[in-house]
């Protein structure tokens, strides 16, 4: 073998093995992995505030995500999880605000930062024993588990676990900054306490719970029963829909039956109908012609006569018209002459009436002014008046008595006074009609003329005065009334 082929083998077995190194030396970080490069010498600083000397360490390289190439014999490559960590925390006896002893049980979820600071601050603290994560983040939340537990009572605790969460998170997240892990979440699993506290807090509630619980039961069971009788109910109602369909379809069935057997009668019934009304339609027709020719023959010339015989009447009432008023106009020309007539004849009679009526007047005036005077006069001379005014009718009254006695012609006295009875007739007469004027005047007569007797010439001179007063005069000693 040649020397060249040989120093050509050589170069391509070295290039392999530098190949091969830096492929093995080439590191990549994985999702959830830091890789922490060590090999740089830290350098002295001073702090610029508190003039503190340290060591910097920022030399250390930290790779989060990507690739590194760790110098052989130089450097040192140390990898980090940073994946989440599920701690459960577990605390008991916590004493609460109230003095109660509570048992609290939660998780938390816990990782290391993601920045090259926390990195730096976890890998210095947990890198050779990052299983101490866990139990450092029991610590710290035990902490301040039983410190937020001290300012709260078990009622708060219970009815807001989130706020109470949230302060227990607040209370520990200072220390776990500051070993370069971020407590992502916690959670309060349980939380229970010594004795029978929670069961006598939560009894009320279990109570009212409870007879919700009995109410909506009872509310169900009633909602139940009023479904199944519902459904019973319509299922009656669907019962007798079928029922009463069954009976309608049947009914029908019948009628079509019916209808189909009663077809063949219907139809001959139809046909005769059919018949019946052209022949009623003929029997129209030749009444209608039998009526056109009585119309022609009868109706008309008898109208027509009619007719004539009205117009002969209408003109022979309408003449007598005529002639009546002619003869109304001549009677009334010959009235109205007659009646100027009997006008004059009335005018005459009335005007005699009239004074005939004046005469009357004027005669009953003066006997009523007689009268008047009269009455005057028997006013003032009372008695002696009246007695003049009866002596006065005392003739009369003989006369009157005897007249029945002048109209017989023979007379025949058969008395045995002889002929002096028909004086005493005449007398008696004469009485009795002075008792008739005493009975219907209730003037005593008799009296009177003793009343007279008994006045002497007093009475005489008075009643001769009161005549000549009346209009009376005095003739042989009898006063006289005169009109």
């Amino acid at each position: 073998m040649s020397p060249v082929i040989i120093a050509v083998l050589g170069i391509g077995v070295l290039a392999v093995l530098l190949a091969v190194a830096v492929v093995t030396r080439y590191k990549v970080a994985g999702p959830s992995e830091a890789f922490i490069v060590t090999g740089r010498r830290g350098k002295q600083a001073t702090d610029p505030e508190t003039g503190q000397v340290f060591t910097d360490n920022s030399g250390q390289k930290v790779v989060v995500g990507g690739g590194v190439f760790v110098v052989p014999f130089v450097q040192q490559k140390f990898s980090l999880d940073l994946s989440s960590r599920h701690i459960p925390v577990a605390v008991r006896g916590a004493v609460t605000l109230r003095g109660v002893k509570a048992h609290l049980e939660g998780v938390a979820i816990v990782k290391v930062g993601g920045n090259e600071d926390s990195i730096r601050a976890a890998a210095q603290r947990f890198l050779r024993q990052q299983g101490g994560i866990v139990g450092f983040t029991q610590e710290v939340l035990s902490g301040a588990l039983r410190s937020i537990v001290g300012r709260m009572s078990v009622e708060d605790i219970i009815r807001d676990r989130a706020a109470f969460a949230g302060q227990v998170a607040e209370e520990a997240e200072a220390s776990l900054s500051g070993q370069g892990l971020v407590l992502d979440a916690f959670q309060i699993q349980d939380i229970t306490t010594e004795g029978s506290y929670l069961e006598d807090l939560g009894r009320p509630e279990a109570a009212r719970a409870k007879q919700e619980a009995d109410i909506a039961e009872a509310v169900a069971r009633r909602a139940a029963e009023q479904a199944r009788l519902k459904a019973e109910e319509e299922i009656a109602i669907a019962q007798r829909t079928f029922e009463l369909k069954q009976a309608e379809i049947k009914a029908e069935t019948d009628e079509a039956k019916a209808r189909a057997a009663a077809a063949g009668p219907l139809a001959r019934a139809a046909r005769e109908q059919e018949v019946l009304s052209e022949q009623e339609k003929v029997a129209e027709r030749q009444a209608a012609l039998t009526d056109r020719e009585l119309d022609t023959q009868v109706r008309k010339p008898a109208d027509a006569a009619r007719y004539r015989a009205e117009q002969e009447a209408e003109a022979r009432r309408i003449a007598q018209v005529k002639e009546a008023e002619a003869e109304a106009d001549r009677a009334r020309l010959t009235g109205e002459g007659e009646k100027a007539h009997r006008a004059a004849l009335a005018a005459a009679v009335r005007i005699e009436g009239e004074a005939e009526a004046a005469a009357i007047g004027a005669k009953g005036a003066a006997e009523a002014e007689a009268m008047h005077k009269k009455a005057d006069a028997f006013a003032r001379y009372g008695d002696a008046a009246v007695l003049q005014m009866l002596v006065g009718v005392l003739p009369e009254v003989v006369a009157k008595a005897s007249e029945p006695l002048s109209a017989v012609e023979k007379m025949t006295i058969i008395s045995t006074d002889g002929a002096g009875q028909l004086a005493r007739t005449v007398a008696d007469n004469v009485a009795q009609g002075v008792e008739l004027l005493n009975a219907t005047t209730g003037v005593d007569l008799t009296e009177l003329l003793k009343k007279l007797g008994a006045s002497g010439t007093d009475g005489k001179a008075a009643a001769a005065t009161a005549a000549v007063e009346a209009g009376s005069v005095t003739v042989n000693g009898r006063i006289e009334v005169t009109d």
